[in-house]
């Protein structure tokens, strides 16, 4: 093990990082809440700015993913595909496999201009949540109870406002509503057999509800739809704990692109067009296990500079006073104070690994996956 692979193991780094994060999401909060005052007068001007801020925090966690850890995440496309990314509004469809398959999908947003306005549907409770549940709530993004009587109208609402957004916006989710499990797929193949649907092998029942609604609110907005399929070279369990730890992943990503109007405007056709969907996506799933390899072209996008240069502005701003405050804390012999740091440096390293756990869990979801759940309890 190098010098660098063991300090990125080592806790002092993890506190640090974490207090940047925690730190730097508070402040941008704050500026959020400043421009609240902005939308009045012009709402175009508040989403640019806040798609900057939401860049901002965001980016510091795909640092983590690409330089940190040095994972690298693999497009398999086509080229009038790949040409096209970051230049127009877009649905995504993401198989929910991993602990970090958000974050391989935040990547590839980072690496074509569209992280700030991407947007996910993400459970009602984060919005009492700090840093991350405020600023999805300054971002627009779509919350549910995940009950559908009880969101409809306003998960149609949040979408149709998306309408004039000024940025591209991909609008991910994941339609099998909870992280695979085998547990969970033994129940969905009985919710599945009970249905008449044909059964997976690697995913779970896609739940139609929210994709249907989607692809209907965002006609006339959206281009496309983007089918992503993640899987992982030489592990199967890749970790955000292994991110952290900076151990280096090799995510491979095949994306395929259905234009808005190929897809059936009657929902009953939809929801068929999406089981359809994932049959090809197991079916993609089948080649890879037996091949190691999606099939088509090969794009690995270039890393950006501006996550690296966006979270060196933010640690010089906050590391350099926290060094000397702590320089001044140490040389001033109190004991009572230095175990109060301690123990405030340590409260934050725990939140920030909270706070990304927490979006991981529970962002993405889509509707109908409680039957899946429940019986898997």
């Amino acid at each position: 093990m190098g010098f660098f692979s063991w300090l990125k193991t080592q806790f002092l780094c993890h506190l640090l990082l974490g207090y940047v994060f925690v730190c730097s999401g508070l402040a941008i909060n704050a500026v959020q809440l400043l421009t609240l005052f902005i939308w009045p007068f012009s709402r175009t001007v508040y989403r640019h700015i806040n798609c900057r801020l939401a860049y901002s925090l965001w980016s510091q966690l795909i640092l983590l993913l690409e330089r940190w850890s040095g994972t690298t995440c693999t497009l398999f496309t086509t080229r009038a595909t790949y040409d096209i990314f970051g230049s127009e509004h877009a649905i995504l469809i993401l198989n929910h496999n991993y602990e970090i398959d958000f974050l391989c999908g935040w990547t590839i947003c980072e690496r074509f201009g569209v992280l700030g306005s991407s947007k996910v549907l993400a459970k009602r409770e984060l919005l009492h949540v700090p840093i991350i549940g405020w600023m999805w709530y300054f971002m627009e993004v779509v919350f549910c109870r995940r009950r559908w009587e009880e969101d409809r109208e306003s998960f149609i609402k949040g979408l149709h406002n998306l309408h004039d957004y000024p940025e591209y916006v991909w609008f991910l989710l994941y339609c099998e509503g909870t992280r695979f499990t085998e547990q969970k797929h033994r129940v969905s193949m009985e919710v599945a057999d009970s249905k008449g649907l044909p059964k997976l092998k690697y995913h779970l029942l896609p739940r139609t509800k929210g994709f249907t609604t989607t692809v209907q609110c965002m006609r006339g907005m959206a281009a496309a739809v983007y089918d992503v399929t993640l899987n992982f070279r030489r592990t199967k369990t890749p970790s955000l704990l292994g991110i952290l730890h900076g151990k280096k992943y090799y995510a491979d990503m095949c994306v395929r692109r259905f234009p808005l109007e190929d897809i059936p405007h009657e929902e009953k056709e939809c929801a068929q067009w999406l089981y359809q969907l994932y049959q090809e996506k197991d079916a993609l799933q089948e080649e890879y296990e037996r091949t190691g390899s999606f099939p088509g072209p090969v794009f690995l996008p270039p890393v950006r500079p501006w996550a690296l240069i966006n979270w060196l502005c933010w640690a010089l701003l906050l590391l350099v006073p926290l060094g000397s405050f702590i320089w001044g804390v140490a040389c001033s012999g109190s004991t009572f104070s230095i175990v109060a740091l301690i123990i405030v440096l340590t409260t934050v390293s725990l939140g920030v690994r909270r706070l990304i756990g927490v979006t991981e869990i529970e962002k993405g979801s889509s509707y109908g996956n409680q039957e899946v759940e429940k019986k898997a309890q």
